[in-house]
């Protein structure tokens, strides 16, 4: 099994910088988004360490390593040095990012995420969420205190309940798959997920088009519904 991809990231229509931060390797199967939140620019650090620090240590391992330890290895060493950077500097206190990450070793797929940042894979034309957000109105829907409808009014939908670097210690969900020829994933943060439905999306990535123009159009058909905030895509398709 072998993989192409292809990412954008933009500003959105209504903030002035841009918070997100993404990376990735096709030869090193390693693919990563993370969302910063926090004032004076701290997000936009909060997600360039994380990214930085994922892919340093991911990128660089041994021909044999174990690719899932070395990945909590990593989100671990990212929310210890955001978390450590808070502690230095009290301008950046409270700083933190979402991480949502697909890494690939032939067919076998890990996702891991913090946060709300998601991970869709599309396969024989169905889509399907592949994570589960750690938000404070996704935990009430899922344990049935509040309504998908609900949630989307909900002025609590914007509270996270777990990201890198506002505590010393952080937990990643993990999922572990076998790809097929075809599969294609999508890492995004939730400017794009908030903006598009799962049918939006569905028909922004079954277009016939190379995965670069898919990303655009999926961030553009973001903006177009109302880019309230910094919006983020990575496509990466399994070919045979």
């Amino acid at each position: 099994m072998r993989y192409a991809a292809a990412a954008v990231t933009d500003r959105g229509r209504k903030r002035s910088s841009n918070e997100d931060a993404f990376g990735y390797s096709v030869e090193d199967g390693v693919y990563v988004v993370c969302d910063g939140m926090g004032g004076a620019a701290a997000g936009e650090i909060a997600s360039s360490i994380a990214v930085d620090e994922f892919l340093r240590l991911l990128c660089s391992r041994d021909p044999g390593a174990a690719v899932l330890a070395l990945a909590q290895e990593a989100i671990a060493a990212a929310n210890n040095a955001i978390y450590s950077r808070a502690q230095r500097q009290p301008k950046l206190s409270g700083m933190g990012t979402t991480l949502v990450s697909l890494l690939v070793e032939e067919s076998r797929v890990w996702v891991l995420n913090v946060g709300d940042s998601r991970c869709y894979r599309l396969r024989a034309g169905r889509i399907e969420q592949l994570t589960l957000d750690h938000s404070l109105v996704e935990e009430q829907v899922r344990i049935g205190r509040m309504s998908r409808s609900e949630a989307l009014r909900s002025p609590l939908r914007n509270v996270i309940t777990r990201a890198l670097g506002t505590q010393n210690h952080v937990t990643p969900d993990i999922f572990q798959f076998e790809a097929e020829p075809g599969d294609l994933f999508l890492l995004c943060s939730d400017g794009l997920s908030r903006e598009l439905s799962d049918k939006q999306i569905h028909s922004q990535l079954s277009a016939d088009q190379p995965l670069a123009d898919r990303c655009t159009r999926l961030v553009e058909a973001a903006k177009k519904a109302g880019g309230h905030d910094n919006i983020t895509a990575i496509l990466v398709q399994a070919v045979a």
